[in-house]
């Protein structure tokens, strides 16, 4: 039994040691199916770039992905996918693809929603719809995602199991306040009939330049937490302080206390962030308020960091709240956990990304501390979740996630496509 060695990192990227790579050639992809996978990819990326311009100029809020969700099931029924499934978790889209050979089942999920935000790029593709735009990529993971479905339909014969490709909507979450897309997409398929063995997905970057990938194993992505916190006091005259109960200094107190669980209650090896991003009080210069209410978000890449931030937030809480003689309410909201890459899947996949873009194309950023929805399927089963770069400076493609000016470099959803292509088709191979 070849002995599988770990990836070690150097200078930024993922060296596959020979036997890495030895252990995954049993079920790697041969040197003539990556051409045709590479070949595929390059004759898709115009019609792929339509998709994704198209897309763009009809942005749509999550839940209301109408137009996208008909535009992903008339392409996959235009392929001949044996079954295609709409309104799932809402307004999602699965098409399943039975392979001409038989094998496992495995998941390709690519999220469709845009952001409330206005457009400012001077672009002949630019959002028509006024303060909604894909501010985050998801119209190029579409594309990406269908061009995915193209190609395995093109190699039906030889695909050895069942793909399914999830289109899922709300990814940013309910503009109403309600579940996320993947929570409502699990009540709808709750990975049964058919049901994956592992599930793969992808996002584009603008941190790292078009034409590398990057892979973590173990955590990518962080938790993402809400709170609302309310100190109550005693409202008196501004002149008399001491006839009332003044929370904003309590409040100013239980700020700054919070900032010591990240920094001084828990490992720095596991990053957590506590940031309280609202604070509200008050109803005039001269009037000590009667209460003050903060609100905020917790993010973690520890599994367990966010249940260890509530109890001590409450400690906290109680203890300052208490020696002033406040009360306090708090309302902590769990939302996604860590999206957590499966080792041996991240360490199989990384094996394929390599084989197909080159060792140097494969990197290793540091996980993020952004969050995912995509980590509620990765507690359900086996995920790997990756990164595609579309940085370009030279062609003026710097602007980050969630802003007014983000951009993709549109030759990136090439290499989106010949990545996902592999990573899936090598998990398939592997399993027969």
């Amino acid at each position: 039994m070849i002995r599988r060695r770990l990836l070690s990192l150097t200078c930024g990227l993922f060296i596959v040691t020979t036997a890495a790579l030895a252990a995954q050639a049993p079920g790697g992809l041969s040197p003539a199916l990556r051409t045709r996978v590479d070949a595929i990819a390059a004759e898709l990326l115009p019609s792929a770039i339509e998709v994704r311009r198209d897309l763009h100029r009809n942005p749509e809020l999550g839940f209301r992905e109408k137009r996208t969700a008909g535009i992903v099931a008339d392409k996959l029924r235009a392929l001949k996918f044996d079954e295609v499934r709409t309104e799932v978790g809402g307004t999602g889209v699965v098409g399943i693809l039975k392979g001409g050979r038989p094998g496992p089942v495995v998941a390709v999920r690519a999220d469709m929603d845009a952001l409330p935000l206005p457009e400012l790029n001077d672009v002949p593709y630019k959002s028509t719809v006024p303060n909604v735009k894909h501010a985050c990529g998801h119209d190029g993971h579409t594309a990406i995602a269908l061009g995915v479905a193209e190609i395995f339909s093109r190699l039906r014969l030889e695909l050895p199991g069942t793909v399914v490709m999830l289109f899922q909507p709300a990814e940013e979450g309910d503009p109403d306040g309600g579940k996320t897309g993947a929570l409502r997409v699990l009540e709808d398929w709750p990975f049964q009939n058919p049901a994956p063995a592992a599930i793969f997905g992808l996002h584009l970057v603008p941190m790292m330049r078009t034409g590398t990938v990057g892979v973590n194993s173990g955590s990518a992505m962080a938790s993402s937490d809400r709170f609302n916190i309310t100190i109550q006091g005693k409202s008196t005259h501004g002149a008399m302080p001491h006839t009332g109960l003044d929370p904003i200094p309590i409040a100013s107190e239980v700020v700054l206390a919070l900032q010591t669980i990240p920094s001084r209650q828990m490992s720095a090896q596991e990053p957590t962030v506590v940031s309280v991003g609202m604070i509200t009080g008050g109803a005039r210069y001269n009037i000590i308020a009667d209460s003050v209410k903060m609100e905020g978000t917790v993010r973690s890449l520890s599994p367990t960091g966010p249940a260890t931030v509530k109890d001590r937030m409450e400690k906290i809480l109680k203890g300052v709240t208490s020696s002033y003689g406040a009360t306090y309410t708090l309302n902590y909201a769990e939302g996604a956990p860590v999206t957590f890459n499966d080792p041996a899947l991240a360490a199989a996949s990384t094996s394929a990304l390599v084989a197909a873009l080159g060792k140097d194309k494969v990197l290793s950023p540091p996980p993020q501390m952004v969050a995912e929805d995509f980590a509620y399927y990765q507690k359900k089963i086996p995920g790997f979740y990756f990164f595609i770069g579309d940085g370009n400076p030279e062609k003026g493609i710097t602007a980050m996630w969630h802003t007014e000016y983000y951009d993709i470099d549109e030759d990136a959803l090439a290499v989106g496509m010949r990545a996902m292509a592999n990573v899936v088709l090598a998990f398939l191979n592997s399993r027969n």
